[in-house]
């Protein structure tokens, strides 16, 4: 039987494979394992219950979904926060702002609004290990917590839950955004609140599209997935840049005053100079995924910079920043994770020191975002093969040995079995997209004819 968290929790057509009992479960079993631990128990001896914050993006399914978590939380003893519609980082650094003892957040991120998700966050906003996940999975079978009289949970609305997170982004802010013109995309999401708030706030002069959520139209044409609309209203405008989120606001890209796209790498890399150069970047090190381009680990090197590499998964990225004592990482996606003010990746956080690093520098982002040149990448999925053998066959492994003796220092070679499902991804970077799309066609169809079913 298949595991039912995903990377980044559980996932599935709302009222579909994610239905109201799977989800009035789900928060029943996280209200066992996630009240074990003293702080809990402290609560309870004197006398209160344990707190949960709930939060959502404005997908019309997580009224529902939401409305079966807060059920399942209080009828196992949890006081629930009910945030509404906020960012998943903020529902995060809600969580630790008022030391609650875990928090769940409904949303599908990026995935279209027929999709929908529920995330749970320990103690101090941190995402799950896998094990904790796995022991809430074998809790939907357990007896549940089942309080009665003035042991049941109550729910409240969290009325300063917006004002709260606003009021921390642009604390953390180095400088003011004064004299930049902005356009946002909000993806008619969970940002369509606070992120032209907190912008304007900081001093920008900004434009919102996407900011018209409906419940219906989550990531349909815009956000971080589909930056066209975003491109044209810059350059219509003429405004210094385009900021863009996803569904739930933990993704951030940009685009130039041109309408080029800005992507995660590129906004790692302005930001780990930036850092380093106020004393900010812990270890002088970057975290960063095997998907992150070969332009960007050659600025890095450039300027004195490590790299710590992991599989791709923005929590395998928080992992190892946790691990290191790290203060910046994220993905290629525009998963961008600022340790000393998240944790875990925030969108809103990321385009607002984005942007303070273009008004502290006075350059523009496309001038920022040169100090690292974009190598050409081709990724090719080859999909219905036996991916579980790929270490074991040789003749991948020469096919491979000999397309990066080709390349030499001039490009690089990835082959990754899929988590989920019989593929392979086969990615190539080249110095020109032609030599990256040969060498991918090439080393997919090696994959094809080793791996056949």
């Amino acid at each position: 039987m298949p595991r039912l968290f995903g990377t980044d929790g559980v996932r599935g057509l709302a009222n579909g494979a994610l239905t109201a009992d799977l989800a009035l479960g789900l928060a029943q079993a996280a209200a066992v394992v996630l009240t074990q631990g003293r702080h809990a128990a402290e609560r309870r001896r004197y006398g209160r219950r344990p707190v949960a914050v709930l939060a959502r993006d404005p997908r019309v399914s997580g009224e529902f979904i939401s409305s079966a978590v807060a059920a399942g939380l209080a009828s196992s003893g949890i006081d629930v926060l009910d945030a509404g519609v906020i960012p998943t980082p903020a529902a995060a650094f809600l969580i630790a702002d008022i030391d609650a003892d875990f928090g769940v957040m409904v949303s599908a991120s990026h995935n279209p609004a027929p999709d929908n998700g529920i995330k749970f966050f320990a103690r101090g906003g941190q995402k799950l290990p896998d094990e904790v996940e796995d022991r809430i999975e074998a809790a939907l079978a357990a007896p549940k917590l089942a309080p009665t009289g003035a042991g049941v949970g109550r729910i409240r609305r969290f009325a300063d839950a917006e004002d709260r997170y606003v009021v921390h982004l642009l604390g953390t802010l180095p400088n003011r955004l004064g004299g930049i013109k902005v356009v946002l995309d909000c993806a008619h999401g969970a940002a369509a609140g606070v992120s032209p708030q907190a912008f304007a706030d900081a001093g920008a002069d900004v434009t919102v599209i996407g900011a018209d959520p409906d419940g219906l139209n989550i990531n349909d044409g815009v956000g971080s997935t589909h930056l066209d609309k975003l491109a044209e209203a810059v350059v219509s405008l003429g405004a210094d840049v385009g900021i863009a989120h996803d569904g739930d606001a933990d993704r951030c890209l940009a685009v130039d005053r041109d309408g080029k796209i800005i992507d995660g790498d590129q906004i790692m890399a302005i930001l780990a100079l930036s850092m380093a150069e106020r004393g900010k970047l812990a270890e002088q090190t970057l975290a960063v995924t095997v998907m992150s381009n070969l332009g960007l680990r050659r600025a890095m090197a450039a300027h004195g910079i490590s790299l710590v590499e992991t599989k791709v998964g923005d929590r395998y990225v928080l992992e190892a920043l946790n691990e290191r004592g790290l203060s910046l990482g994220g993905e290629q996606s525009g998963h961008v994770i600022m340790t000393e003010f998240a944790t875990t990746g925030d969108g809103v956080l990321t385009g607002l020191h984005l942007v303070a690093e273009m008004a502290r520098t006075g350059k523009s982002i496309a001038e920022l975002a040169s100090v690292m040149t974009v190598m050409p990448q081709v990724l090719v999925n080859v999909r219905g093969v036996d991916h579980l053998r790929m270490s074991e066959d040789e003749g991948i492994a020469e096919a491979v040995r000999a397309a990066e003796a080709r390349l030499g220092d001039t490009g690089r070679v990835l082959l990754r079995p899929s988590g989920t499902e019989p593929m392979v991804r086969v990615m190539v970077e080249a110095a020109d997209q032609a030599t990256a799309q040969q060498t991918a066609d090439g080393l997919a169809d090696v994959v094809r004819e080793r791996l056949a079913v």
